[in-house]
Formats: structure tokens, sequence, C-alpha cells
């Protein structure tokens, strides 16, 4: 099947993740202030967010202990894996720590852009007496170097993996999907091809894995042709087919996904809400609202009623056009069919309020709602508060929410939780106390900053001429292993030059010139 596929070369397009409407609850919306993403992202990593936040509340007690400080400052002192395995090794004080399932998650999960610190972890927990991780860690291992694009590793850990028993269809995925994404499509067809070597079988699970994965790496026509050669042998099902939808219709060709359902039909797989929505997605998308009424009728005259993760769809994407008022009217039409909200809605909800300047009633649906209702916010319903009340010059009310997620027994806060205080501090000139005080917040609650949060405070603080802390922050993402942009570089550079810092300026130039020539 590989040659015939590498026939099959084609521009690429782009793809979105594919929605998991049968799993909404665990999704997760973007930023108030992020207009241009679309709110449903709910591949795995959002289940699998849910987990480690499960995980965290395990661990809660142990996370706030000096060991857990101790160990985690032994990892970020050291600048290599063989370094951190022989650091956290040699101390008694980690040493002494018993191992666990839960707490071997956690400290993944802290360190999973930071495939070096991880991978040292890891290995340094395979070494203790007596513990043998679960497969689940190992695959989140896999994950983190197919991410970080260290392929040969990854390839390695999985061989070890193979010789334990420990490989499953779940670890599989990861690797076709890690390989796809790095632009490696055929090797992730390679590694279908070759599930037989690991004890697993091609069944329609395992093919949907693969057509899943190249849909979303911009290769909808190639899966295509691998389903055509596959279908004979392996039988397709109603997912299969919504991949397909979700796939045509992430590169404008609704018609293909409309005929899609068609051929769905006469596979004998009925559409369900999964299959329609994708499309009005789709229509959203492209601002054809005309469109995505007429669909919701023709749902329901198929006996196929919109749900709640539908109408969410909807009135996002009403607000992201502007039409906030359209909007607003959603609501009352999904009350009137008896479809019942849940926390993204509400999140959803909440965002087009703020976008619509209506503070007051996004409070009442916060504070007063969705208590009544019984609906538990999430961290991105406390990311809206935020980002509404910092995008309107609220701090203090800004702040209040955060420390209210912080203490909830529900969810804990993220970077973006941090995002919009953090612009605020540069854009009223809090550059003092309340940015320290923030980022003392973020240690403590044990976030890592990520390449946006690092960004953002470099052009920050080179803006607020603080350039000499600006310098020690890019100093720290090259020990973490994150990567300046060319432009954060050239700002930084520009003002380290004006300070005559001409050590640290011959620092940033060596660092900027591969970046000058690519």
């Amino acid at each position: 099947m590989i040659l015939r596929v590498r026939n099959l070369r084609r521009n690429s397009f782009f793809t979105d993740l594919f929605l998991r409407f049968s799993n909404a609850s665990s999704g997760d919306f973007c930023c108030f202030l992020s207009s241009s993403s679309f709110p449903y992202s709910l591949d795995s990593s959002s289940v699998r967010g849910t987990q480690i936040g499960c995980q965290e509340e395990k661990t809660s007690d142990w996370t706030k202990s000096s060991e857990f400080d101790v160990l985690v400052a032994k990892v970020r002192a050291a600048t290599s894996v063989d370094e951190i395995f022989m650091s956290l090794s040699h101390d008694h004080i980690c040493n002494a720590l018993q191992i666990s399932d839960s707490m071997l998650g956690v400290l993944l999960h802290q360190f999973r852009d930071d495939w070096k610190s991880a991978l040292g972890i890891f290995r340094w927990a395979v070494s203790r007496p007596g513990y043998r991780p679960l497969a689940e860690s190992y695959d989140m291992i896999v994950d983190i170097l197919g991410k970080a694009k260290q392929m040969k590793r990854m390839r390695e850990l999985v061989e070890e993996m193979h010789l334990s028993n420990v490989v499953t269809l779940s670890t599989i995925a990861k690797v076709m999907r890690r390989l796809a994404g790095a632009g490696e499509w055929e090797h992730a067809v390679k590694t279908f091809d070759e599930l037989g070597n690991f004890g697993l079988v091609k069944n329609t699970e395992s093919m949907n894995l693969l057509l899943d994965t190249l849909c979303k790496e911009n290769r909808v026509e190639q899966a295509r042709a691998i389903f055509l050669e596959l279908k004979s042998n392996i039988p397709p099902n109603a997912h299969t087919f919504n991949i397909f939808i979700h796939g045509w219709c992430k590169i404008s060709r609704v018609d293909e996904a409309l005929w899609t359902i068609q051929e769905m039909k006469g596979q004998g797989c009925c559409p369900c809400v999964i299959s329609y929505s994708t499309i009005i997605q789709s229509y959203c998308r492209q601002s054809s609202f005309q469109k995505v009424y007429e669909l919701l009728d023709d749902m329901q005259a198929q006996g196929c009623p919109p749900n709640v993760v539908t109408y969410t769809t909807i009135m996002y994407s009403l607000a992201k056009s502007g039409e906030f008022e359209e909007a607003l009217q959603i609501p009352e039409r999904m009350r009137s069919a008896g479809c019942k909200p849940d926390t993204l809605f509400y999140n959803a909800l909440i965002h087009t309020l703020g976008r619509a300047n209506r503070l007051e009633e996004a409070v009442q649906v916060f504070e007063v709602e969705m208590p009544n209702l019984g609906i538990i916010p999430n961290t991105s319903t406390y990311n809206s508060m935020i980002a509404m009340f910092s995008h309107h010059a609220e701090l203090g009310k800004a702040v209040n929410v955060l420390k209210e997620m912080e203490n909830s027994l529900f969810c804990k806060p993220d970077a973006l939780s941090y995002c919009p205080l953090l612009k605020s501090c540069f854009k009223y000139g809090k550059t003092d106390s309340w940015l320290c005080g923030l980022l003392d917040d973020m240690h403590k609650q044990h976030i890592s900053l990520d390449i946006s949060s690092y960004t953002l405070l470099i052009h920050g603080l080179c803006r607020a001429n603080k350039c000499e802390w600006a310098y020690l922050l890019f100093e720290e993402m090259i020990r973490q292993d994150i990567a300046p942009r060319y432009q954060t570089c050239q700002l930084l550079l520009d003002e380290i030059k004006q300070k005559n810092m001409f050590d640290a300026a011959e620092r940033i130039e060596t660092f900027i010139k591969p970046m000058k020539f690519s």
C-alpha cells in the first residue's frame, strides 16, 4: 500500500481538530480575547487534559510539599536528559519519594513542553526499584517526544515498549499523529501497515485512527484513496464517514461532505448529529447563516434534532461575526427545542455577552444562573470572565475571579488564565509588584511558561524599558529548549544594543544567525 500512497501527493490543505461531539463536556473554549479560534476542539488531548486534572486533584497534597519543590528545582537546573536522570538518582530526598502512577502523570504533564525534562524524569521513574509505569505513562512520553519532533527517540521508546509488551492501539495512534504532524505522513501509513508486528490488528477502529490522522494533517484525498483500498477487507462505520465529512468541510469542499452523507446512507449508516453539525460548523465559518438555519430544519425533519453542541457552535459563530443580538436569541431557541445547556454552552454565552459589552448579564449568568442549574464552571469559564474584566479594565474583579479559581475544587488556572492580566500589566504600566505577583502566583500553581507567555513578557518588558529582565527570560527560554521567535529576538536585540549590553547582544546575534539564513 505504501508505494501506491506515495503516488498520491497533492497540494496540502488546512485542517483543524476533528469534533468529538460525544465528548463535548470535556472540551474547551478559547480565551475571550482570542477571536479567531473555534471553541470546540474536542480531540483526545481535551479528554487527556481532564484526566490529568483529576490526577492533580489526587496528588495536590504531594505537589504542595517541599519534596516536590526540590525535585522540580533539580529538574529545572539540569540541561540534558542524562544530567536530569543522574541528578534525581543521586538525591536522597528524591529517592525517598514513593513513586506512583499519579505522581508520574503530574510530572510528565507539568513538563509536557520540555521533552528533555520529561524524558529525564521518566527514565528516573523507570529505574526506581519495584516500579513499572503504566502503559498510559509510556504513551504520554511518546506523545511528548513526538510533539517535540524527536522522532528517533520516539521510535526507540516504542521499541522498548514492544519488548515490555505495553504497546497499545493508543500508542500507535499517538505515533501516527506525531509522524503525520511532522510531515512524515507516509511513515504514519507504514506504522499502520506494521500493526501486526506489535500484536495489533487492522480493523475498523485502527483504520479510523489512520484516516482521522491523515485528515487532520491536510491529507483528505490520500485518506480517501487508502479507504477505497481498505474498505473491501475492513468495513467502515458511521465514524469513518464522519471523519471524511469533517475533512472535506475543513478544506471548504462542503459538496463532498454532503455527498458523503448520501454515501453513508448507502452503506447502511445513519447520519447523526455529528454529521450534520460538522457541516453546520463549516457554514458558520463561511458566515452562511441562512444555510445553517435550513440545515437545522432538515435535521429536525430527518428525526435528528440539534444538540447543545450544535447550538453552541451557531451562537459562538454569530458572535464572532459581530451578530450579537442574533447570537443572543439562540439560547431561547434552544430552550424552546427542549435542549439543556451545559458548561460549554454557558462559556460561549459569557463570551458573547462580554463581546457585546453586557458585563452585568455575563456576571448574572456566571454567579446566579449556572449555580442555580447546577452547571459547574470549568477553567475556560473562569478564563472568559478574567479576560472580559481585564478587557474592560476591571482588574480588581479579574483578580478576584482568578483567586476564586485557585481555590476551586473543580478546576485550576492554566497559562491562559494569567495571559489577560499579564497584558494588562503592560497596558496600564503595572510592571513592578503587580507583574512580579502574577508570575509568583504562576510559580506557586506550578504553571510553566510556554512560548506565548515568554513572547508576551519579553515584548512587554522591552517596551517598558526593562530589557535586562527581558534578556533573562530569553536565556531561560533557551535553557528550557523553547526557541524564541525571530521577531522576539530582533526586538530584544535592538533594545539590548541601546543599553550597550554587548555580551548579551552577541549572544542573541549568535542565536538569531541561523534563523536569518533559513
